[in-house]
């Protein structure tokens, strides 16, 4: 997924490197989710980079999520590769949370 440019500094200067170590070294250019995204895959998603995707159909381009949301931990513990499917159902709740924060700040802004 792209980095925001507001959030660009948040990530390490090696954010490159790190993410391709894990999608294609470590995961093998396979969706490394089992289901914390909350979909029912029953074991390992089986997206794999540049195919079909199983579910969806559309061109699997493999990201690289963070556990606990902190682009500044890059620890290979809180790394994982994701499918696009995977990964936006596994930040579902943060995206909701800063839309709901957009749309106040946007509100508070129109009421001055």
């Amino acid at each position: 997924m792209p980095i925001r440019p507001e959030n660009k500094i948040r990530y390490p200067s090696d954010w490159p490197q790190i993410s391709g170590r894990i999608r294609f070294e470590r995961a093998a250019g396979r969706c490394e989710c089992v289901g914390e995204c909350g979909h029912e895959h029953g074991v390992r998603c089986e997206a794999r980079h540049g195919e079909p995707h199983p579910v969806t159909g559309s061109k699997v381009v493999l990201t690289t999520a963070h556990r606990n949301h902190a682009p500044e931990d890059c620890r290979e513990e809180n790394l994982f590769a994701a499918c696009q499917r995977c990964h936006l159902a596994y930040d579902a709740d943060e995206h909701r949370q800063a839309a709901a924060r957009t749309r106040e700040a946007r509100r508070r802004a129109a009421a001055k």
